[in-house]
């Protein structure tokens, strides 16, 4: 049992410092090995370390023969999401169906003569139609129950029912005379006395005129009819899930602001989700309800993890970035270009964990929401939409490892700050297309009443949609400006259809080319990768293993052994 001790020793050789690697014996006997210099040794150790880090999760199993954790998680978690969010899709869809045919079922019952066609249109024109109206929604609530055919009612508050309540509002005084182009208006705003009408069992019509109060033409702005009901939706009860209370805040508005001569007419509800407080249904129970919150705190759980192992990740590409830049400026005497430095951290790691943290915090709102405490469906809906659909963009990360799509990949990141420059020169001229189009044509044209509206019109013309519908729907009232909108029009959608589209599609297709001849040419992109090809040992050669701190597996020894005995 020969007891032995290595160490490094320095001598001079052929005036050149080299390293020894000398092993003794108890006896006295040395053998002196030679190796390569121990900075060059250091230099091949820390470039395989760079080499492993850039490694794909299969070289990286042969490498080390290290599962790839890490990629299996974020299939699992592809999946458990995206059954997650078709669950929630299913819910969703049931409340918002019930929600738009209660909001249709109330225009029909509540607004006189009510067309579906009508939504955007139903306005009345006479003092005598404002009364006809208000009244006929009065008497179709006292009569709720008994023309309904839903399970709509009252709500109760004790004993009593919450009433029906018609307000309006109007300027404090005014005398307006057109005829003699005077007016005198005095702007501050009043409501006045609200009218309550309570229904009463048994429900029918009051036989007196409800409208016993006086409303101000002249000076009216907007009369509301204010009143609260409640339903049941049964449809859950197909699926064996337990049905959910509704409370429906309606709001019945006559809108007289612009006092044109016409007053338009919307009625909508604010929507509010309870838990039953009492409940008896066969062959359904709580039960469901219970297994998918477990199912999203299980799902909670995967992200978690995921969201764990991912922040790892970035840490050790930021303090790997940081042991690159001192040992380049160290050993080389570089300073490391900030691409390089970029390389390091991974962007697909961030991206998985913006869509865990919007997925997690989708999946608590929705566990409160099967809870009955809110029923913040939209912002849970913008949660789980928005990280359901990063998560399947990561999916691209995967692909990257395959030649073919990596070309793809790789054009897209490489064209993405020539594409935002590109698109912020081409919004200043998008934008001021807009703001003509708006102040000149908005008069003239519905498609340019608003900057939104102008906005959405200019998009669809670059994507060549209801071009015609543009130009004939323009109203000949002005010939000036209906040659400025034909002068207009023909600008823009040759500007942007031959000239920007064109010159962004060649972008990306300069781009694409570039990147193509570069692996065709093998020509490496950055100094950190040219750095990194100059390590040949395969994934599968074994100097990768987490026990080789040395990097003595790398000694070409050249053996010159001599004896001498220990004095």
């Amino acid at each position: 049992d020969i007891q032995k001790q290595i160490k490094y020793k320095s001598c001079n050789m052929d005036d050149s410092t080299e390293a020894y690697l000398c092993i003794n014996d108890p006896n006295g006997n040395r053998a002196v090995h030679c190796s390569e210099s121990h900075a060059h040794l250091e230099e091949e150790k820390f470039r395989r370390k760079l080499k492993y880090f850039f490694m794909n999760p299969c070289d990286k199993y042969k490498a080390r023969g290290r599962k790839p954790w890490k990629l299996i998680l974020q299939i699992v978690k592809i999946a458990v999401v995206t059954i997650q969010l078709v669950s929630f899709g299913l819910s969703n869809q049931m409340v918002v169906q019930f929600k738009e045919e209660n909001l249709m079922a109330f225009r029909h019952l509540f607004l006189k003569s009510f067309r579906d066609s009508s939504t955007d249109t139903y306005s009345i024109y006479t003092q005598h139609d404002v009364y006809t109206h208000i009244a006929f929604t009065v008497k179709q609530f006292l009569m709720l129950p008994s023309i309904t055919v839903g399970n709509h009612q009252y709500e109760k508050e004790g004993d009593v029912y919450t009433p029906l309540t018609i307000c309006q509002q109007f300027y404090r005084n005014g005398s307006i005379s057109p005829a003699n182009e005077t007016f005198d208006i005095d702007a501050q705003v009043d409501e006045g006395d609200c009218l309550q009408i309570y229904p009463v069992p048994p429900f029918s019509p009051l036989t007196t005129n409800p409208l016993n109060f006086t409303l101000h033409f002249e000076r009216l702005l907007t009369v509301t009819v204010n009143f609260t009901l409640k339903a049941i939706n049964l449809e859950t009860v197909e699926y064996h899930e337990l049905p959910d209370c509704y409370v429906f805040d309606i709001m019945i508005t006559f809108d007289n602001k612009a006092h044109s001569g016409r007053i338009t007419i919307d009625l909508d509800n604010d929507v509010h989700i309870y838990e039953c407080r009492d409940w008896s249904v066969t062959d359904a129970s709580p039960r469901n309800m219970y297994m998918l919150v477990l199912f999203d705190v299980i799902v909670i759980l995967i992200l978690m993890l995921s969201l764990l192992l991912c922040a790892r990740s970035v840490k050790a590409g930021v303090h790997l970035q940081f042991e690159y830049t001192e040992f380049f400026s160290i050993h080389h005497g570089k300073h490391v270009s900030f691409s390089d430095r970029m390389e390091f951290i991974n962007g697909w790691y961030i991206l998985i964990i913006v869509s865990d943290v919007l997925t997690i915090s989708g999946s608590l709102l929705k566990i409160i929401i099967q809870l009955k405490a809110v029923a913040s469906y939209d912002l849970c809906s913008i949660l789980l939409g928005t990280g359901t659909m990063l998560v399947w963009i990561g999916v691209l990360r995967y692909m990257g490892y395959f030649k073919k799509y990596n070309i793809l990949i790789i054009t897209l990141r490489a064209a993405l700050p020539n594409v935002i420059r590109f698109t912020c020169c081409a919004a200043m001229i998008y934008l001021g297309y807009c703001f003509c189009g708006w102040i000149v044509l908005g008069p003239y044209h519905t498609k340019f009443r608003t900057l939104n509206v102008v906005s959405e019109s200019l998009f669809s013309l670059i994507n060549g949609d209801d071009m015609f519908a543009t130009f004939k729907n323009m109203q000949h009232k002005s010939d000036v400006v209906w040659l400025f909108s034909r002068l207009y029009l023909y600008t823009f959608v040759s500007l942007f259809i031959y000239m920007v589209l064109s010159l962004f599609i060649t972008l990306i297709t300069d781009t694409y080319d570039t990147i193509k001849h570069q692996q065709l040419d093998g020509e490496p992109v950055s100094d950190l990768q040219a750095f990194i090809m100059q390590c040949k040992d395969p994934p599968e050669s074994g100097r990768f293993n987490a026990n080789e701190n040395s990097g003595a597996g790398c000694l070409m020894c050249c053996c010159s052994s001599r004896s001498a005995n220990h004095t």
